[in-house]
């Protein structure tokens, strides 16, 4: 008896303590972080307040968008903004600028900072390389209007103002970020895998091609995606370098509505729209891939 009352009361104070424990854990566990929450709403109520007056006015009539009642919904609803819109920025071709520039600004992105990022991973014991990568840091913090205008007269000069030329300077633009992602990326793949293709006789190019690059699926998804925002959206480069009207991207078309067109609301909202679409569907379904890739290269980085 002694020696079973000996053993509860030494057990005792081990169950008190698992019990605490657990409590804490459930208490932990049901805490809210309230000041976290009240930030992300207010950062979710200033982008969907915009949004939602952009899809509202862009649904209105002409009379209802002067109103001076813009959160008040479309009655009735009306396309003729859309139709108007269409018509007045020649969308169509607007659309196709704004898309070549684009998926040229992409290809060149991830094909230039793939090829730079694993030129200066895999030499990184070299001073050039380790010193260009230092470079390209730098220049992230050299924002475009601050050689705005060496660019302009530098591309005037050799006919490169034009579509063609905004592809290049975006691409510029956009390579110091895409390296840095890039780099982080390649420093977890093991070297092994390319020592193993190279006794196969593989060359430095075909390792590369066949073996890196489709490892690097993840974060092209995520360099491509931020390169596609940057190009589509762009206004002040091409709206600067572009020298014919008839050739300018969709975003600089819209800034007609501004001068010319500025009572009619629910055209120039309809027009931001549209513009604005492709945008955010490309971002809807690439941001699982966008997140993967900037998570894994900064976890195995």
């Amino acid at each position: 008896m002694s020696a079973t009352a000996s053993n509860t009361t030494q057990g005792a104070p081990e169950v008190s303590r698992t019990t605490r424990a657990t409590r804490t854990i459930r208490t932990g566990a049901e805490r809210v972080n309230w000041s976290g929450t009240i930030l992300l709403i207010l950062c979710a109520v200033t982008v969907v307040l915009p949004l939602y007056v952009t899809i509202s006015m862009a649904f209105k009539t002409g009379g209802q968008a002067v109103d001076g009642n813009a959160f008040s919904l479309p009655a009735p609803f009306s396309i003729d903004g859309f139709v108007q819109a269409w018509n007045l920025t020649r969308f169509p071709v607007g659309a196709g600028i704004s898309l070549f520039v684009t998926a040229g600004t992409v290809v060149a992105t991830i094909v230039l900072a793939a090829t730079a990022s694993y030129a200066i991973v895999r030499n990184w014991d070299r001073r050039l390389f380790r010193w260009s990568f230092f470079y390209l840091l730098a220049a992230m913090f050299i924002p475009f209007p601050v050689v705005a205008l060496p660019q302009i007269q530098l591309t005037g000069r050799i006919g490169l103002d034009n579509p063609v030329g905004v592809i290049i300077l975006a691409t510029m633009f956009q390579l110091s970020f895409s390296v840095l992602l890039f780099t982080a990326f390649l420093r977890s793949i093991p070297i092994e895998l390319e020592e193993s293709a190279r006794i196969d006789g593989a060359t430095t190019w075909q390792t590369f091609w066949r073996l890196i690059f489709p490892l690097l699926a993840p974060m092209s998804a995520t360099v491509g995606i931020f390169a596609f925002l940057y190009a589509w959206n762009d206004f002040m480069m091409p709206s600067l370098i572009i020298s014919d009207p008839a050739l300018q991207t969709l975003p600089v078309r819209q800034n007609l509505f501004q001068n010319q067109f500025s009572n009619n609301y629910n055209v120039a909202f309809a027009s931001y729209l549209m513009a604005m679409a492709p945008a955010i569907v490309a971002y809807l379904f690439t941001q699982r891939w966008v997140m993967e890739g900037v998570t894994q290269g900064a976890v195995k980085g």
